[in-house]
């Protein structure tokens, strides 16, 4: 069935837009709200998949979650994980990761799964380290993949190796049962440190969590053995999706506020704005919000995104439009994300008519006149950010559809409620 074609700007966008809650963040704190002894509550928290799905996998390791809109009640129970559960990760990265890890507290084994997009994602370097921790990790189909079954058996602390170069979520994953490990844990990274700001995050919230004692340098991460204090804590909008409303005011002109989102946000992905500043725009960041104007042009940029790299499609979309090549470096490892961000963006950008080459570690854009763009159906591979991406290029493009558009669902559900409502304010 063909999908509907997405409405073009007919004017600049004027609108002021709030974003759902980081899942990045969100699932952080739900981990350590599930982790520490007592009754923790998060407010603003998002209803993506990701949160979905690990909320459910929380449940079924015995932690009680009682929701309420964008309000949660954890009763935690510490080191104390129920275990001996089969868990659904449907699509998401950080749920299947992070809950590998929880369920190596528990002496009963539990397994993790997920949908067939997610079995074919790497997870074999998180199986080896907890491994090398003493935990009993069984592969149940093609080894360093999903599904496998996890149980404590002889976990312990101490010292291991991880190539950096690979997944900072496995590097979060094990960070956030360090604590609760005997004599902590200590990570040597053996490779470049990729996306550092997501680690860092980790031992933000770790720390709103009364976990001290973090230790962050380019090769080594230690966590001392501690406990987790039940917290109120409140999770920030998120960043990766704010790019996409700042993205629209850069590409279809006028002025985007995201409200909620200032300078002091925990997330790497904040740097958006200032990426935009450097392509042309008008930014301005306070305490409480992001504005972005389009400046009187938009130029392309050479910009190392492996801190960022979930920007990469946002970006990409940015840059489509801009009056000279965009070269992005630093996120070869974006090759296993939901897609394969590199060579799935490189064929949508081709379809439209832009120029688009996959390099060893990056993407090479040429756009041409956007006079010239043509319209087409774009593959999202069960991709939330693909599929976002290319609603972008639609704002100014003629007959652009997406073969998936619930796809969404995964971060922002009711993004195409949003684009419509940003497209209400040129009328």
């Amino acid at each position: 069935m063909t999908s509907p074609v997405l409405e073009c700007a007919s004017a600049p966008i004027v609108a002021t837009v709030e974003v759902p809650g980081s899942k990045s963040v969100a699932n952080r704190a739900l981990i350590c709200a599930a982790l520490a002894d007592g009754r923790s509550e998060l407010t603003g928290l998002p209803d993506g998949d990701d949160t979905v799905a690990m909320v459910d996998g929380l449940r079924r390791l015995g932690t009680a979650v009682e929701l309420d809109g964008s309000r949660a009640i954890i009763s935690g129970h510490g080191a104390d994980i129920e275990g001996g559960a089969v868990i659904d990760a449907r699509l998401a990265g950080t749920t299947s990761r992070f809950l590998t890890a929880v369920a190596a507290l528990s002496p009963r084994a539990t397994r993790i799964d997920g949908g067939e997009a997610l079995r074919r994602r790497p997870m074999g370097a998180l199986h080896a380290a907890l491994g090398q921790l003493g935990a009993q990790v069984t592969p149940l189909g093609v080894p360093g993949c999903l599904p496998v079954e996890v149980a404590r058996a002889g976990l312990r602390g101490g010292r291991i190796e991880l190539a950096g170069d690979t997944s900072s979520q496995y590097i979060t994953a094990l960070m956030l049962i360090g604590p609760l490990l005997e004599s902590g844990l200590t990570i040597e990274i053996t490779s470049t440190l990729v996306s550092r700001p997501y680690v860092e995050m980790t031992a933000a919230v770790m720390s709103s969590f009364g976990i001290g004692g973090i230790g962050l340098s380019e090769s080594i991460i230690h966590i001392e053995a501690g406990a987790y204090r039940p917290t109120v804590y409140h999770v920030e909008p998120d960043a990766s999706s704010a790019s996409y409303p700042l993205a629209a005011a850069a590409i279809a002109g006028g002025r985007v506020t995201v409200a909620g989102l200032g300078r002091n946000s925990l997330q790497g992905d904040s740097a958006f704005a200032g990426i935009l500043a450097n392509m042309g725009c008008v930014v301005r960041v306070d305490d409480h919000q992001t504005m972005v104007e389009r400046g009187d042009r938009l130029r392309g940029i050479d910009i190392d995104m492996a801190d960022f790299s979930d920007l990469v499609p946002t970006v990409a979309a940015v840059a489509a439009f801009a009056d000279s090549p965009t070269e992005i470096s630093g996120v070869g490892f974006i090759r296993n994300k939901e897609s394969d961000r590199l060579s799935d963006l490189a064929d949508g950008l081709r379809r439209i008519g832009c120029g688009a080459e996959v390099l060893d570690d990056g993407l090479r854009i040429s756009p041409a006149s956007p006079t010239s763009y043509v319209g087409s159906e774009l593959l999202v591979h069960h991709d939330h950010r693909l599929a976002m991406a290319w609603s972008l290029l639609a704002l100014r493009i003629a007959g652009v559809s997406v073969d998936d558009p619930s796809v969404v669902s995964k971060s922002w559900p009711n993004w195409w409620s949003i684009r419509r409502e940003m497209l209400g304010s040129t009328r």
